[in-house]
């Protein structure tokens, strides 16, 4: 699994005129750093070029930090009118769009030069389907074949959310050739399938002698709403009997994922798909920036770093790293005692299967509330507005 390795000395020459930082340390021993983060401001002020300098190598974004970039400030108060005073009327959900796109093609412009000297394995920028399709695999399709060709970028990753349902579209998705984000993973077991998918995408384009050195995807692993909503259901245990448990359930269960990349990704049948060029998926560690005060503020970067991983993070979780991250390889480390509290778990009663069933509900209508937000701030905009 040495495809992205053997791309950081071409990185390094790129970062080579900016000061050493927390962030490439952390690319040294393998692990990106993405920017879970966007708005028109940081793009046009150049706050992201100098990220990028730093050794940022991504960015990522979804409908609640849209709403907050958009509806938060007066970036996009011009946009919005431009928009609204086209001779064609535009729907909510594609004023929406292209608002989005074009900050997304703008950051993927200041990301390009990453992309291009790990050739292709990182410098990628996210954009998410609409919430409301994450039930359903055609419609989920067909908006991911729509911002593919909109934005127009060889570093852009489309989001569609783990569902049931998304799956199905995923698999199609890697087969036709888009970089794929899988977005709310919080299972091991929905890893697998997420993983799998990948897999057999690739091998569909290979059997067809179609190339697949080019495609490239993560599976973003959800991971301090794990420690919210198991810390939450030990209050009703007993504190001789919970203490062990808390703040500890997310950074097993995503030790036990890191394992089933290995096992996966370390396979002969990943192996023959290597050879001819395949990129492994890699991990992407999601929602770590810790949200109780308690925790250390980064309880989730500095327990889960590794090889081939990436950790997409919100700014105030950025910021720590530059100052006093501890980059050392951590990831593998008490597995065996994680797999252990997990099973644990058991007997004070929480079912890790219900907790990442409800955390992966929970998500979706949470982004679905954030894009239903931004549309009603843009109704009032298009009330508000005299063409």
């Amino acid at each position: 699994m040495s495809g992205w390795s053997n791309q950081l000395i071409r990185l390094w020459f790129f970062f080579e005129g900016e000061n050493m930082s927390k962030v490439r340390e952390l690319l040294d021993l393998g692990q990106s750093i993405w920017f879970d983060n966007i708005s028109r401001g940081m793009i046009l002020s150049g706050d992201l070029k100098k990220k990028v300098g730093e050794g940022l190598t991504g960015v990522t974004s979804n409908p609640t930090i849209f709403e907050k970039a958009i509806s938060g400030s007066h970036d996009y108060d011009s946009a919005i009118q431009a928009i609204l005073g086209r001779p064609k009327k535009l729907s909510t959900v594609e004023i929406i769009q292209e608002l989005m796109i074009d900050d997304i093609r703008a950051a993927a412009d200041v990301l390009r030069p990453v992309y291009d000297l790990s050739n292709s394995h990182d410098g990628f920028v996210s954009i998410e389907v609409s919430p409301s399709k994450a039930r359903d695999t055609k419609a989920t399709i067909e908006e991911v074949r729509y911002l593919w060709k909109r934005v127009d970028r060889p570093n852009l990753m489309v989001k569609i959310p783990a569902t049931i349902e998304g799956l199905p579209a995923i698999e199609q998705m890697l087969y036709e050739g888009i970089n794929i984000n899988i977005t709310l993973i919080f299972s091991v077991d929905r890893y697998r399938s997420v993983a799998l998918a990948y897999l057999a995408a690739l091998e569909k384009r290979a059997g067809e002698e179609k190339p697949i050195d080019r495609i490239a995807s993560v599976a973003s692993v959800f991971v301090s709403r794990i420690d919210t909503l198991v810390d939450d259901m030990l209050k009703q245990v007993p504190a001789n009997k919970s203490d062990a448990f808390r703040g500890k359930a997310a950074v097993a269960n995503t030790k036990m994922v890191y394992q089933a990349f290995k096992e996966l990704f370390l396979s002969e049948r990943f192996a023959s798909l290597a050879a001819k060029g395949a990129q492994v998926q890699r991990p992407l560690w999601g929602s770590t920036g810790t949200k109780n005060p308690a925790y250390n503020d980064l309880l989730y970067v500095d327990s889960l770093i590794g090889s081939n991983t990436v950790n997409t993070v919100p700014p105030q979780t950025y910021i720590a790293i530059l100052d006093h991250a501890i980059p050392r390889p951590t990831i593998e480390e008490g597995v065996d005692d994680a797999r252990q509290l997990l099973e644990n778990l058991k007997t004070v009663g929480i079912d890790m299967r219900w907790v990442t069933k409800k955390l992966e509900e929970d998500g979706v209508a949470s982004f679905e509330k954030s894009f239903d937000g931004l549309s009603r701030f843009l109704e009032e905009k298009r009330a508000a507005t005299v063409v």
